[in-house]
């Protein structure tokens, strides 16, 4: 399966740049023998029957969007840099994530990246820096990064951005607003690499 076959046409006026305020206006799609109905959440209750299974979300949303510079040795000792930018995807150790790179094209094995504003001292606790392990047949690049555990999470926070819909990051920027507009009402834990 290929990232583009989740691609499709949204119509402009019909992409929400914000959440609905209240949050219990946000439209809920009624599906029923008859047909479909466009109803609002603060209306789920009234479709809820004995036996029902509510499934809750409380997974909270990190800022999983980190932008850097990658650096590898040249043929004459120079060292290349290239201006990257990648999505976390999975955590696969306590120091090591799977990502979507771009430019992909341009990332290898072995190069090191260096996240951050203008990658230059990050975070309370230096650069955010990481190796590429792995290239993936598709897409996702293995990272290593140089902190773990608790100390990393601290650094993501420090330096990523909330991984807003491309439909939406085309529109705007990433602002302090969305680090609490992307959460269900039910975050507890951090894992959660896009909205909901």
């Amino acid at each position: 399966m290929k990232t583009a076959d989740f691609d499709f046409h949204l119509p402009n006026d019909r992409i929400a740049l914000r959440p609905a305020e209240p949050r219990d206006a946000a439209r809920l799609l009624v599906v029923r023998d008859g047909g479909l109905e466009d109803r609002i959440i603060r209306d789920l209750p009234d479709f809820l029957r004995p036996g029902d299974a509510l499934v809750f979300n409380d997974t909270r949303v990190i800022p999983a969007r980190l932008s850097g510079v990658r650096e590898r040795v040249g043929p004459e000792g120079e060292t290349l840099t290239v201006a990257v930018d990648a999505t976390l995807h999975h955590r696969d150790a306590p120091d090591v994530w799977s990502a979507f790179m771009k430019p992909g094209k341009r990332i290898k094995a072995g190069d090191r990246i260096r996240f951050g504003a203008a990658a230059d001292g990050a975070c309370l606790l230096g650069r955010l820096d990481a190796t590429v392990v792995d290239k993936g047949e598709d897409g996702l690049v293995t990272l290593r990064f140089d902190l773990a555990g608790p100390m990393l999470d601290e650094a993501i926070r420090d330096v990523g951005v909330m991984p807003l819909p491309p439909y939406i990051a085309a529109k705007r920027a990433e602002d302090d607003r969305d680090r609490s507009d992307y959460q269900t009402l039910f975050a507890k834990w951090d894992g959660s690499v896009a909205a909901p």
